[in-house]
């Protein structure tokens, strides 16, 4: 990517116009993420899975939970074939309203007394084309911010889709917690199905702000000065970037192994005999995604001023070191202690990784296959990493009588595969946007 000048028709309105939106998608994405997690857990085996054992309803349940980690490398690519040949603003409408038709699906979906064994059927489709329109969401939104973002904002803009994810777990808290002070009866009867109908306001809002926003300049360049399109993107930027993708991959295993372990993992901890309950975890993380939507911005700001690629490294050694101190605070019992340790663990140190995330990873590939490349990496560090991790931490946790010391050392190793990626390899590449990929022999 190279160090580009402001584009002339990207105006302070348009920019703002086309952060927003990309802010929006990522919030539904996270704001259904938390729903779907949380009823998986908790109803869902029981609504949609006919089994005497109520345990075995819920592992089904959970299972569901993980077609949609399967499922986002495979949107990544889809989206981002289409979003570097015919544009990224076209595939953010699409990803946002397959995105809006799953979620609102799965609010209208009858349950297995009404249907029987369709029921899971269509909520296992569902879940899938939500891990579809999941993948191909992230790259394009903070691609598509990023290209628009003026010289020396580029980074903070790019905080914009990383504001969403915090934001949709914020709300998605809030509506379900809500709903939960419902009877239980009419909880489960219809009270669920709400919070699910209630993204169609994201969708409608983000569709309209999506429609109204122009196709990224940098694109736009990239493709005009090249002779014809890159017929298979994905292709030509495992040729031409396998470096940016690997690093990509290496980089997200620190941030994705971080923020399942504090969004997913510490419930665990808190809901242990010795733990402050998981109504109090849940509120902590409330408030530590509260704050980070404001310390990702300011880590964006800093990123613009002494680059990207520093921020991003100093963040996960941070985490790395900041592992054992977490379960050390997490798991004595006090509910104080428990949200000092997620508000540091996500507000300091998985909002340094995000703040310079979006255009540490846009940098290291060409625009011309940037939607791809950028998607791949992020993808597959998501599904292979961060899907894996609360099971992995969870069994770690089984082998070692209840000891979360595992736990951190696994964290450790994540963070130290990511320093060590950034640090040898990470180096970004300055290329000429408008310079035509080197032809296939």
């Amino acid at each position: 990517m190279s160090p580009t000048k402001p584009h002339a028709g990207a105006d302070q309105r348009q920019i703002r116009r086309v952060a927003l939106a990309s802010a929006i998608g990522t919030m539904l994405e996270y704001y259904d993420f938390y729903l779907y997690g949380a009823l998986s857990a908790t109803i869902f085996g029981s609504l949609f899975f006919h089994s005497d054992d109520p345990a075995v309803g819920t592992l089904l349940a959970l299972a569901t939970f993980g077609v949609g980690f399967v499922a986002r490398p495979l949107g990544g690519v889809i989206a981002g074939h289409f979003g570097d040949r015919v544009g990224r603003k076209s595939v953010l409408i699409a990803t946002l309203a397959l995105m809006g038709f799953s979620t609102v699906g799965i609010g209208l979906l009858p349950t297995y007394d009404a249907i029987g064994t369709a029921a899971p059927v269509l909520l296992v489709l569902l879940r899938l084309l939500q891990g579809l329109a999941h993948g191909g969401e992230w790259g394009g939104a903070a691609i598509m911010t990023v290209e628009h973002a003026p010289q020396g904002r580029r980074a903070f803009y790019g905080t914009w889709p990383q504001m969403g994810v915090y934001a949709g777990i914020v709300l998605s808290n809030l509506v379900l917690n809500g709903f939960l002070l419902l009877p239980e009866e009419q909880f489960r009867s219809w009270g669920w199905r709400v919070p699910f109908l209630l993204g169609f306001v994201l969708v409608v809002v983000g569709l309209y702000l999506r429609r109204s926003i122009t196709e990224s300049p940098e694109f736009t360049e990239a493709t005009a000065g090249a002779r014809e399109a890159v017929k298979v993107p994905i292709v030509e930027a495992l040729r031409t970037s396998g470096r940016g993708i690997f690093v990509t991959f290496g980089a997200k295993a620190a941030e994705t192994g971080t923020f399942y372990l504090i969004t997913v993992f510490a419930l665990t901890l808190a809901a242990r005999d010795t733990g402050p309950g998981t109504g109090t975890a849940l509120n902590g993380v409330l408030l530590a995604a509260l704050l980070s939507i404001g310390t990702v911005g300011v880590f964006g700001v800093l990123a613009d001023r002494v680059g990207r690629r520093p921020v991003y490294a100093l963040g996960a050694a941070f985490m790395g070191l900041f592992a054992f101190p977490f379960f050390w605070l997490a798991g004595s019992g006090s509910a104080a202690s428990l949200w000092l340790a997620l508000v540091i663990g996500l507000a300091v140190g998985h909002a340094s990784m995000y703040g310079a995330q979006t255009l540490y990873f846009s940098e290291l590939f060409d625009a011309r296959v940037r939607y791809s490349g950028a998607s791949l990496g992020y993808q597959l560090g998501a599904a292979l990493i961060g899907g894996f991790t609360p099971l992995i931490a969870a069994a770690l946790m089984l082998r070692s009588g209840g000891e979360p010391w595992p736990v951190a050392l696994y964290i450790v190793g994540l963070c130290l595969v990511t320093v060590v990626v950034i640090g040898l390899w990470g180096q970004v590449r300055t290329r000429s946007t408008d310079a035509p990929l080197p032809t296939t022999r």
